[in-house]
């Protein structure tokens, strides 16, 4: 089972610190930003499912930050402001901005985690649930993947790992990422992934002509797909 990704933009520590320690003892995946500037560079270098964002922050306006984000990522996360305005008014330029759901301060920590459950739940529903990249599909809620109309044959754990690749695509992913998301605190040894890699190329570029799986010594792994 995938491990639900979050990144919380939040610039006064001790509510950063409780959201993150709290969402992580819930087996999440969490990173951590105390400004816009550091949230937006990380959430345009690897795909988060929910980024929880404080509307107050020291350097950029969380509503120009939540702009930025659903213009810039691919695919888009769903976006959860934090808000000491509980104004319409206040709320209604976060919602223009393309924010999914708004929670005001105070919180209570499990309300937060309920909330980006769904909004998780519902932003995957929204999207397209079968993904082509060239002589590739796959299809994340069904749990297949095709190349050239053939089904690929996967273990849970490569099909994972294949996911990753296709949602990075055309951008590579590093061996630290594939353990944060698939493993979490869970570290593999190296002959681990090297063996998932291995058996995933054997299922995916084998019994075709060219081979989409490509390792970039030093960097990780991306896919390469043919016009």
């Amino acid at each position: 089972m995938t491990i639900l990704s979050v990144l919380v933009i939040e610039d006064t520590l001790e509510i950063g610190r409780e959201v993150c320690d709290f969402l992580t003892a819930q087996g999440m995946q969490v990173d951590y930003a105390a400004n816009g500037a550091l949230g937006l560079s990380l959430a345009q270098q690897q795909h988060y499912d929910v980024i929880v964002l404080d509307v107050m922050l020291p350097d950029i306006n969380g509503v120009a930050v939540c702009k930025t984000l659903k213009q810039s990522c691919d695919p888009v996360p769903a976006v959860l402001m934090l808000t000491a305005r509980d104004s319409i008014a206040d709320k209604s330029l976060g919602f223009e901005a393309g924010a999914d759901d708004y929670l005001t301060k105070p919180f209570d920590v499990t309300e937060l985690l309920l909330r980006c459950q769904a909004l998780a739940r519902r932003h995957r529903l929204h999207q397209s649930q079968t993904i082509c990249i060239g002589e590739l599909q796959i299809n994340e809620q069904q749990q297949w993947a095709k190349r050239q109309g053939q089904v690929i044959k996967l273990s849970s754990t490569d099909f994972s790992i294949l996911l990753m690749l296709v949602q990075a695509y055309p951008n590579a992913v590093s061996r630290q990422q594939l353990i944060n998301r698939i493993w979490g605190d869970d570290t593999p040894d190296s002959d681990v992934i090297r063996s998932h890699i291995y058996t995933l190329r054997q299922a995916l570029d084998k019994p075709f002509c060219h081979a989409m799986l490509t390792t970039l010594h030093g960097i990780g792994f991306k896919l390469e797909a043919k016009d």
